[in-house]
């Protein structure tokens, strides 16, 4: 498997939030949605079990990153960030919200989209 890096990008052109606030929304979405997924997982096992696998990795390193950007210590810019493999072999009908995380790497990877004044 080819790393993420490397895969073809969906959507070049991704919108990102123009401040940190925004982003750090983008983030906490992020965590609702997967804290939904695993009680919607936890209650329907057999059509959602396969929702359960790697969860607990992704929602440990996006709260990571959300830690990261509650004390200031984040840095825009660079490789994606690591869930974002874990994100992309998942299919999409068991993670509908896959927008959110790559709306959250590209904005990782390329920075607020601050406008010049």
């Amino acid at each position: 498997m080819e790393p993420v890096a490397a895969m073809k990008r969906p959507n070049s052109h991704i919108p990102r939030p123009r401040t940190l606030a925004e982003y750090v929304d983008l983030v906490d979405q992020a965590i609702f949605e997967i804290e939904e997924l695993r009680a919607a997982a936890e209650y329907d096992m057999d059509s959602l079990g396969d929702a359960v696998h790697g969860i607990n990795d992704l929602e440990r390193q996006v709260r990571q990153l959300r830690l990261s950007l509650s004390n200031g210590s984040h840095r825009f810019g660079g490789e994606d960030l690591l869930f974002m493999a874990l994100v992309e072999r998942q299919d999409d009908r068991v993670l509908p919200f896959k927008h959110l995380f790559r709306m959250i790497n590209e904005t990782h990877r390329e920075g607020l989209a601050v406008e010049d004044t």
